[in-house]
């Protein structure tokens, strides 16, 4: 049998790493006068006794590597590139900083390097890049900087398990200072360390910043190991000897003077005064030209910043109406169809989600039969939605395109951190030297007998996302359509959501007798249903597995109250559809709205469509949504909590006895 070829590392430069760990250490002191002169907006999250920890990592990678880091990545960044100018201007709020001056101290892009300040979050979006550069066939590791409390956040055990299980190419570099921001180590984190990386079948190498030969000797095996054998842990003890952010220290002053005292980087520079004294003199020279050059820069400003992505409210109030043709497939069968043309048509699609493969494809088997034609790219995952969606993050900032399926819509609120705090900020933080278009979608809506955890509609949480586009199938309007469109966004992530009742419904079973039926021209369209003869007294609007409960209210309401009312049903929750909502309405003649949405009515789709049509002149309206309780499972109560198709004839009812009213 062959022996495994291992790859030789290079021999350890110490005097090097030592420089850079200086370079750090002055720009970091340097940061903190600024801080104190007033001459940072914000925090500044410094690294001063941990140093070494950096250089010994990051100063011993390669080109190809890719460094992930946290809110205190500063010395990381220093430690792979030595670009202290550019990070000098970039805390400063200037345009020459490598994000604009945007990121300031926690968010940090530049070649192979990128950085948030949420805590865990990093780790499954690491996981997405080492597969990406697998997907890619690229050479190199990731290299995710974590501290010790970050070890309390679940997300960064959801990302060891996927990293173990596909032996990709990560080295996790836990740098343990004792302190998770003021509360020591031994308060909030029970048992081991390095037993939890040992859990997961990942390697643990142990070191720290007091013997620094040793910490890079461990470090370049652990580079190494990564290369060559998959994921490994590096737990490098320390201690910071500055505080959290600016001064907010309340440790014991005498116990970091003590650490102080023990400070190998200081005791280097006094026992080797004539190699590093000359070098330490021409980093501070360094720092005050790269302070002086940042001051005389400007902002960026506003126009520059504030760049419109995607579809777009517009409020001219004209949208351009065609005759509305449909399918006669089932809703699934046609997203299913999507999904196959486009893992076709575009090698980088990916479909990810959990038991997606067959011959399960899926809980309501939208997937189907797509694994057996393309193995390598259907992604089965286990039940770890915030990473699942840290992932694809990963992935999609490598160039990839993936697809999240989320089994329930109920389970989208585990994954939020990812969608609120990455995906939708990466673009705009970074200075838009980064996309992030991974597509977010699951199955919403009740009526099936769920129960309170599976049958929410919970919409409501994610529109007003800054970025993040929210879109919604419904049973008149082809799904395939939609996905189309959505696959050419390239720069917005977007959130889909279906609704169970509507996979199994024929996209040519709903309409009403005497109605025309057209849709806008918009990217996303909406669909508007109104009598052929006569002037409407309520419009409703709605979206998603509402539109049939509303369609067949609006025809008892004529059929009983002789009420005429027009229905409008939009896709695109997020940004809403200004021109189509204000065209509809002036279109129908009605008097008076109602909205239909399966989740609450508090501040919610139909809060803004309200909003959004007062703003243009006086009209009555009233919302309907589920009541304000969980959904629960027995048939009678679900359909009396859920909108259904009394409690909108009642409401119709009322608006136009409310226009009727002198």
């Amino acid at each position: 049998m062959r022996g495994k070829c291992v790859i030789a590392e290079p021999a350890i430069d110490k005097q090097s790493l030592i420089a850079s760990a200086l370079l750090i250490r002055k720009t970091e002191e340097r940061f903190l006068r600024l801080f104190s002169e007033a001459k940072l907006n914000g925090t500044v999250h410094t690294c001063l006794g941990q140093e070494l920890a950096a250089v010994a990592v990051a100063g011993q990678l390669r080109g190809e590597d890719v460094v992930v880091s946290n809110h205190r990545c500063h010395g990381h960044y220093l430690a792979l590139t030595g670009n202290c100018e550019q990070l000098i201007s970039e805390l400063m709020g200037k345009r020459s900083g490598m994000c604009g001056g945007i990121g300031s101290s926690q968010h940090i892009c530049d070649a192979n390097f990128l950085s948030n300040g949420v805590q865990g979050g990093i780790v499954p979006v690491s996981v997405g890049l080492a597969l990406a550069k697998r997907f890619n066939g690229e050479q190199g590791i990731v290299v995710c900087f974590i501290g010790d409390g970050t070890l309390g956040e679940g997300a960064v055990y959801e990302a060891m398990n996927m990293a173990s299980l596909w032996r990709l190419p990560i080295l996790i570099a836990c740098e343990h200072n004792g302190w998770a921001q003021s509360t020591p180590t031994g308060a909030a984190l029970a048992g081991s360390i390095a037993e939890r990386a040992r859990a997961f079948a990942i390697p643990v190498y142990e070191s720290d910043v007091w013997s620094e030969d040793h910490l890079f000797s461990e470090s370049a095996k652990a580079i190494a190991h990564a290369r060559n054998d998959g994921p490994v842990f590096l737990l490098i003890r320390s201690y910071r000897l500055g505080p959290h952010s600016k001064g907010d220290d309340t440790r014991d002053p005498d116990e970091i003077r003590r650490y102080w005292s023990m400070d190998r980087l200081t005791a280097i520079v006094q026992e080797e005064a004539h190699v590093y004294e000359p070098i330490v003199r021409e980093i501070e020279a360094r720092i005050d030209s790269a302070v002086a050059a940042a001051g005389e820069q400007s902002e960026l400003s506003l126009a520059e910043y504030v760049k419109t992505l995607g579809p777009t409210e517009s409020r001219s109030g004209a949208s351009e109406w065609v005759n509305h043709v449909r399918s006669v497939e089932r809703s699934v069968d046609r997203i299913n169809a999507f999904f196959h043309d486009e893992l076709e048509r575009n090698k980088d699609a990916l479909v990810i989600g959990e038991d997606i493969l067959s011959p399960y494809g899926g809980a309501f088997k939208v997937t189907k039969n797509l694994s057996k034609r393309f193995p390598d790219r259907v992604i089965a995952t286990p039940i770890s939605e915030l990473s699942i969606v840290g992932l694809a993050n990963g992935l999609a900032l490598k160039g990839k395109r993936p697809y999240v399926e989320i089994m329930f819509g109920d389970f989208v609120t585990l994954a939020m951190d990812q969608i609120v705090n990455h995906a939708s900020k990466f673009r705009h933080m970074y200075n838009f030297q980064v996309s992030c278009p991974i597509v977010v979608r699951t199955p919403m809506g009740g009526r099936r007998g769920y129960g309170p955890t599976h049958s929410q509609s919970l919409e409501r949480l994610l529109v007003g996302i800054d970025n993040v586009h929210v879109i919604a199938t419904n049973a008149l309007l082809d799904p395939y359509e939609l996905y189309t469109e959505v696959s050419r966004e390239r720069y917005a992530p977007i959130v889909v959501i279906e609704n169970k009742l509507d996979y199994a419904r024929r996209l040519n079973a709903l309409g009403i007798p005497g109605y025309i039926e057209l849709r806008s021209n918009n990217r996303y369209p909406s669909v508007f249903l109104t009598p052929r003869i006569s002037r409407s007294d309520v419009l409703v609007i709605t979206f998603g597995g509402s539109a049939a409960v509303v369609l067949d209210a609006v025809q008892r309401a004529f059929d009983e109250h002789e009420i005429l009312a027009s229905v409008l049903v939009i896709s695109q929750l997020h940004p809403l559809p200004v021109d189509d909502l204000l065209d509809a309405f002036r279109r129908s003649g009605a008097r008076a709205i109602l909205t239909v949405e399966e989740g609450n009515t508090f501040s919610a789709i139909g809060s803004e469509i309200v909003a959004t049509l007062v703003e243009y002149g006086p009209v009555a309206a009233k919302r309907i949504g589920k009541l304000p309780v969980p959904i629960p499972s027995p048939r009678s109560l679900e359909d009396a909590v859920l909108p259904n198709v009394e409690s909108i004839l009642d409401s119709l009812c009322t608006l136009v006895r409310m226009n009727d009213t002198p």
